[in-house]
């Protein structure tokens, strides 16, 4: 370790963002204690579904749009120290009956950092991937790069390797306080633990353990619903690109089955608030809002079953940046990672361990991870 490197760690929050910051920090030399109120991997948490996207296409967020490659980097290290790869491209397909948004910003982007990408007319998307429509196309565009994170299996294979290597996993150990200032949990229980330093990465209950990201980050509910496609579609769709339709009424996607993970269209537009540790049963309102979405780009959606839907919790920041910053003296929150932090897990928690061991100043990895620079 750098002079300046913690000896002690401790996570708060064993999701995605909490184990990959501990691999990291382990990785550097720290003796680091993960702590979760739930299991590990915790069922109710954000970063446990069958599977994420990771992908290029990002709007007018030239930053994240950078910040992909840089994505792509930690995950391939993560694969080396876990000796497997959870992951599965499937290219991306972008589109929408929109003129400019997202996707024609999404271009710009993608052209000024030189990713490769190819105009489509709806003539080929009609021939190409007949379970889509679209007669009403006025832009779409295939990126060969771009797939599936299988989520769940992630955060499982990573607690296991990270036990193997001696980081203490704490589950069913609720935290009820954080001394920011001077690096110090106090459990449930009344058991207080020191560090040299104290990352929250506990998700929608951030602002429950750190009152001053409350105002700034909200748990958010969002439901994804995931389909069986009739027969004559089944295998179309196990050599689909994830579809992407975003646009100012619709956050459309949909995910490919892979892997053993089924086929998964969800609505970025139609997240509400709520409370974390309520209720995780999708009602019939919230499905058919799903439904209603995809329908407007999925052919024959009426032929589809529904296997089942999932209510995911999210922590929202207000312009969906994420938050990885500095709290007194010996703490750092990560939050704000809405539905599209999980790509980033692995480099998030790569430059979070750099920075706390002196690498990056404080300012600069807050600002890298809002997509600034």
């Amino acid at each position: 370790m750098s002079a300046r490197a913690p000896r002690r760690a401790i996570i708060v929050g064993g999701g995605i963002m909490g184990l990959s910051t501990a691999w990291a920090l382990a990785r550097g030399g720290a003796a680091v204690t993960v702590l979760d109120q739930g299991s590990i991997p915790n069922q109710r948490g954000s970063s446990v579904d069958q599977h994420r996207l990771i992908r290029h296409p990002y709007g007018a967020s030239r930053g994240y749009t950078r910040m992909i490659a840089e994505a792509y980097r930690g995950w391939d290290l993560m694969w080396r120290d876990i000796g497997d790869t959870l992951y599965a491209n499937t290219g991306t397909l972008a589109l929408t009956a929109s003129d400019g948004g997202w996707l024609a910003d999404s271009q710009t982007t993608m052209a000024q950092e030189k990713i490769a990408f190819a105009r489509l007319d709806p003539t080929t998307v009609a021939r190409d991937y007949p379970a889509l429509r679209a007669d009403d196309l006025r832009q779409a565009v295939r990126v060969e790069r771009g797939g599936v994170l299988f989520a769940a299996p992630i955060v499982a294979r990573l607690a296991r390797h990270l036990a193997a290597r001696g980081v203490a996993l704490r589950a069913q150990t609720r935290v009820a306080a954080i001394d920011a200032a001077r690096g110090r949990v106090t459990l449930g229980d009344g058991e207080t633990l020191a560090a040299d330093v104290v990352v929250a990465a506990a998700g929608p209950w951030t602002g429950t353990l750190l009152p001053a990201m409350a105002a700034k980050m909200t748990p958010q509910r969002q439901v994804v619903v995931y389909l069986v496609p009739p027969p004559d579609l089944a295998p179309f769709w196990l050599r689909a690109p994830m579809v992407l339709d975003i646009d100012p009424e619709t956050g459309l996607y949909v995910v490919p089955p892979r892997g053993g993970a089924a086929l998964k269209i969800g609505d970025h537009v139609v997240a509400e608030g709520g409370d974390p540790d309520g209720d995780r049963v999708a009602r019939s309102d919230e499905i058919a809002r799903v439904l209603a979405a995809g329908a407007k780009r999925l052919l024959r959606l009426d032929a589809y079953r529904v296997a089942f839907a999932k209510v995911c919790f999210y922590d929202v920041s207000g312009d969906e940046r994420f938050i990885v910053a500095p709290i007194g003296a010996r703490a750092w929150a990560m939050t704000g990672f809405s539905g599209h932090g999980f790509k980033f897990g692995a480099a998030l928690g790569l430059r979070l361990a750099a920075t706390i061991e002196g690498r990056h100043a404080p300012e600069d990895t807050t600002r890298w991870a809002t997509g600034e620079i």
